[in-house]
């Protein structure tokens, strides 16, 4: 698989870049601001978790580079 990789939750109100296999950034959509969470998973929950986003288990729904970039770029 190659990475980054993109995801979103099916709410729309987060959104990640995976890195690898063991980390990812989490973008959360709060009113008008975004907070941006880094994650290097050690941990058993945190590794199932990045598994569940790359295979699309819901919540988790495929985002395109382009829409979690401009999440990103929002001020």
């Amino acid at each position: 698989m190659d990475f980054p990789q993109y995801r979103k939750l099916s709410n729309g109100k987060a959104f990640y870049r995976i890195e690898s296999e063991r980390s990812f950034t989490e973008f959360q959509l709060m009113g008008t601001k975004v907070w941006q969470h880094k994650v290097v998973a050690t941990q058993y929950p945190e590794i199932i978790r990045i598994q569940d986003m790359l295979n699309l288990e819901p919540p988790f729904l495929m985002a395109s580079e382009e829409e979690v970039e401009r999440i990103v770029a929002t001020p």
